[in-house]
């Protein structure tokens, strides 16, 4: 029987995110790890665009947001109840990732690349971004998790890339009082599910036709 071809990279937080979600549907996939620098071919013939992650299906189909992945994979199988029970706490999730995929990642980007941007640095985009981690941390004060008493699509989605602010400058983020995040985010990095979702695979040897 084919499977999903999945064309991921490992360390970028859409893709991971996808991983997450395929992984606790229970999706088995056919995982092609690309490079970069090197995109495959047959990855871009699927998608243009040429970013990761994206997901061909069995019907030739294909889902290139990791946002779509993550609602196809989750509607078909939820055994952990990542969506939620009520209309109410899914909407509520999917507005607070949308917060995360907005201005977040917009500053989340200028923080940690300013060069990109010809920025000296990234410490004002910093500042902004801290506003929403300390939303984060009022949640997280309150509830064991960001959509509740369990970890659920709000807290897979927007893991990744609070772990990549972090990562940023480890330093400074751990002179931070946001111990409820700090936490939260430990947690996850520690989780077997991070773990099986984070493990490295060999570049797919397909044939490379784009250096970017």
């Amino acid at each position: 029987m084919p499977l999903p071809v999945l064309y991921s990279f490992r360390r970028c937080p859409y893709a991971i995110r996808a991983r997450l979600a395929l992984q606790a549907a229970g999706q088995a996939v056919e995982h092609r790890e690309i490079a970069l620098k090197a995109k495959p071919a047959a990855m871009l013939r699927a998608s243009p665009k040429g970013t990761v992650p994206v997901l061909v299906l069995t019907d030739g189909s294909v889902l290139e947001e990791s946002l779509d992945i993550m609602r196809w994979a989750l509607g078909r199988s939820d055994p952990q109840g990542w969506l939620g029970g009520d209309k109410a706490g899914r909407n509520d999730a999917w507005a607070l990732v949308a917060q995360n995929d907005g201005d977040f990642k917009f500053h989340l980007d200028r923080y940690k690349y300013p060069q990109r941007f010809g920025l000296a640095d990234g410490l004002a985009h910093r500042e902004i971004a801290c506003g929403f981690l300390a939303l984060l941390q009022d949640r997280l004060a309150l509830q064991g998790f960001l959509g509740g008493a369990r970890f659920g699509v709000a807290d897979a989605a927007i893991a990744p890339f609070v772990r990549q602010f972090a990562h940023t400058d480890p330093a400074w983020f751990a002179a931070q009082t946001w111990g409820h995040l700090k936490q939260w985010l430990q947690d996850f990095e520690a989780s077997a599910a991070f773990a099986r979702v984070m493990e490295k695979h060999p570049v797919w040897p397909g044939d490379a036709a784009s250096v970017a």
